[in-house]
């Protein structure tokens, strides 16, 4: 196993660390549904598919 030759001082081990966060998906609401979705997906909203505010697929009625 590989040990480390000097001792990492705390200030470089947090700055290495400053890029490691979780951070929030950015949500929009569709103007047509309502539904909260993430941008540039498609999104289900009762069986429909939609895509920018436009019904893609159907839902199939047995």
């Amino acid at each position: 196993m590989p040990h480390p030759k000097r001792k990492i001082s705390k200030s470089r081990r947090d700055k290495r660390r400053t890029h490691d966060k979780a951070i929030a998906p950015t949500l929009t609401t569709c103007k047509v549904t309502g539904a909260v979705h993430l941008p540039h997906r498609a999104y289900t909203v009762d069986g429909n598919v939609y895509y920018n505010g436009k019904l893609l697929i159907e839902k199939a009625v047995a």
